[in-house]
């Protein structure tokens, strides 16, 4: 198929597109690659997969030219924004996609709390204009990133897609939360398939330097402590990276359809009367705070300094994916333990960083 993947210099996405090119698809990848994180690590994943070279100090990528990778002629890039419309749907209008995977978007729970804007322009304004190029060329298979935080104040668990999602306690979960209610309402108005992914803290090789790992594994190596919230009393379900894109691709291979039996008065939360779906992409195995921790001192053969803090506003203090209709409907379950994912990711932080040790 021919698709477009945003986000694609971003953690998820870049791993994806190597992923749907390696087994003979064709796509085309989109980022607008803000500084929310160190770009260095954005350029690194482009560059990894032959889309750009390395870039000299003060130097750029041209907006909105397609550039081709270097090592595969069916991996394309173009730097641009969601919120750039007109650009977007000339895209659309050139590239005739088959189908679409919306993984751009401002991420971070914490960052939201400062800077709300970013959230409502990339993941509100964004997300509405894929879909009204999606709408307006004929995509009828859209998967779109959502999150597990829209969870929020829900205490029971594990997280099923059958829960009330109605509570969430950041701008960037309400902002997910908005983006599975706008595709339900494209899917029916429209008939797009549109199929909404909650990820649960997704790690691993190339991860976001604003996540928990990256900054650990960080500290662990020059000797400095780290901050360990809610007193190291949270349980997350860490899933790693393979696992996710093994998810998405067995999703955007199978769009979503109706529900026959689904009504209004008692239908199920997570389907439709329209070609409407959401999933849980998790390991289905939270893991306690302290053990991930213990997990990267044993690859790095150190004892981390802790310094335990009170839980952050807009934290969850539990993740917990219930996977059930991921394995019914897909017949695939996440999978890798806890120990060999944090491995990989600081055997590929040494050799990023051209850290001996």
């Amino acid at each position: 198929m021919k698709i477009l993947i945003t986000g694609t210099a971003g953690f998820i996405g870049s791993a994806l597109a190597d992923k749907m090119v390696e087994r003979g698809d064709e796509v085309i990848g989109l980022d607008c690659i803000n500084d929310y994180y160190d770009i260095n690590v954005k350029y690194g994943r482009l560059q990894r997969a032959g889309l750009i070279e390395k870039l000299e100090d003060g130097k750029d990528i041209e907006y909105n030219k397609l550039l081709t990778s270097s090592k595969n002629q069916n991996l394309k890039f173009i730097k641009l924004n969601l919120e750039d419309k007109d650009n977007l749907m000339k895209l659309f209008e050139e590239q005739k996609f088959d189908a679409v995977c919306n993984l751009a978007a401002q991420a971070g729970v914490r960052y939201s709390l400062i800077n709300p804007d970013a959230y409502i322009q990339s993941n509100i304004v964004g997300f509405i204009n894929i879909l009204e190029a999606c709408r307006h060329n004929n995509v009828n298979n859209l998967a779109y990133a959502s999150s597990s935080s829209v969870y929020g104040l829900n205490e029971e668990l594990p997280f099923s897609t059958e829960h009330n999602v109605d509570h969430p306690i950041s701008l960037y979960a309400a902002s997910k939360k908005s983006n599975e209610l706008m595709a339900h309402t494209y899917s029916h108005l429209y008939g797009i398939s549109t199929t909404g992914l909650r990820f649960f803290t997704v790690y691993g090789p190339w991860g976001r330097p604003d996540m928990a790992l990256f900054l650990f594994v960080k500290a662990g190596l020059e000797g400095k402590s780290i901050d360990v919230f809610n007193n190291g009393e949270m349980l997350r379900d860490f899933t790693y990276i393979d696992d996710i894109v093994e998810g998405v691709i067995r999703v955007i291979d199978n769009p979503a359809k109706p529900d026959p039996t689904w009504n209004g008065k008692d239908g199920r939360v997570s389907t439709s009367s329209a070609p409407y779906k959401v999933y849980n992409i998790g390991n289905n195995n939270p893991v306690k705070l302290m053990d991930f921790i213990e997990a990267i001192e044993n690859k790095l053969g150190t004892t981390i300094e802790k310094n335990m803090m009170p839980i952050q506003a807009g934290d969850v203090p539990a993740t917990y994916a219930d996977v059930t209709d991921l394995v019914e409907d897909l017949d695939y379950k996440p999978a890798t333990p806890i120990q060999k994912g944090i491995d990989n990711f600081v055997d590929w932080y040494l050799e990023f960083f051209k850290i001996k040790r």
